[in-house]
């Protein structure tokens, strides 16, 4: 890998990207544990501060290139795990990705599991979610301007099938498709909790992936998530509960996997970027009156939904 280099805070740095990389060409951002980057080999490496109106993001983004294919990482819970998840700006960070070009974002998280064929070490691209946080800012929109995008079908079905065939290929055995259980954290269940989120139909469970989808959706850019099962969670009576210790065990026997698995997903991108839908998902989401826009709330707005008021 081509060594980091530190490059000066910045918040016009999209400015000097290709005139067409938001149309047909790939550029995938990755949220998942820090120093991921350095384990898959990016070239031509940098370190790059981008500024949010949203606040601080969970630290600097590493931008490269593998397989001739643009990637920025973010480290969700910033260098050396800092952050919890309630404390991550998810606004923040998925505003960063979008301000650096980004067209499609892959998260990579740890969760754990509530059945019982999803066994530790399993992958698992969730294809719906059960939000349970609380108290996180869940939407770019508000005061000023309201939008309402759906998210009855909360991930790309596109990327998430690129990024399960990439999995399959690093040797993981993969589930394509469940119901994510995001929590607020950081404690794991109770047992009862365990078995009612069973009940209702959840298959894993984990606190990051909410509201950052939710987000992702807003900013239109399509979402997938690789989930590295790492416990059984709380359900099985005949288990001690979820410890850390075992959840971090299992996460560094998955390192070589999971960096596989994006090499694999960038060799495995079509060399064009076709349309989605999800590129034009705030089409008809506004609903305040073009002449009741706050300016303030439009000029935070920039990144996210600037191609809109530009129109």
């Amino acid at each position: 890998m081509t060594a980091i280099a530190n490059t000066p805070s910045t918040s016009s740095w999209q400015a000097s990207l290709p005139a067409d990389a938001r149309k047909d060409r790939w550029h995938i951002g990755v949220i998942g544990g820090s120093g991921l980057y350095e384990g898959i080999g990016l070239d031509d490496a940098q370190e790059i501060t981008v500024a949010s109106p949203f606040g601080e993001p969970s630290g600097p983004v590493v931008t490269g290139f593998l397989e001739g294919v643009r990637f920025t990482f973010l480290a969700r819970h910033g260098a050396g795990h800092r952050l919890c998840p309630s404390t991550v700006n998810y606004r923040a960070n998925i505003d960063v990705l979008k301000r650096c070009g980004a067209t499609d974002v892959l998260a990579l998280s740890a969760i754990g599991s509530l059945r019982e064929e999803m066994a530790p070490g399993h992958f698992v691209i969730p294809d719906q979610f059960i939000d349970r946080t609380h108290g996180r800012a869940g939407s770019f929109f508000g005061p000023g301007l309201v939008a309402h995008v759906s998210l009855a079908d909360p991930v790309c079905p596109q990327l998430s099938a690129l990024a399960a065939a990439a999995a399959e290929s690093s040797g993981a055995p993969v589930h394509p498709g469940g119901c994510y259980v995001a929590i607020e954290g950081p404690q794991f269940s109770t047992r009862a909790e365990s078995r009612m989120y069973r009940q209702w139909g959840g298959d894993v469970i984990g606190m990051t992936a909410m509201p950052e989808a939710r987000l992702a959706r807003e900013a239109e850019l399509p979402y997938a998530l690789i989930g590295m099962v790492t416990d059984y969670d709380a359900w099985r009576d005949h288990e001690e509960g979820v410890a850390a210790s075992d959840v971090l065990t299992v996460m560094k026997s998955n390192v070589e996997r999971v960096n596989a698995a994006v090499r694999l997903l960038a060799a495995s991108l079509p060399p064009t970027r076709p349309a989605n839908p999800i590129d034009r998902a705030l089409d008809h989401a506004f609903v305040t009156a073009p002449g009741h826009r706050e300016s303030g709330a439009m000029a935070r707005l920039d990144a996210v939904a600037g191609r809109l008021f530009r129109a």
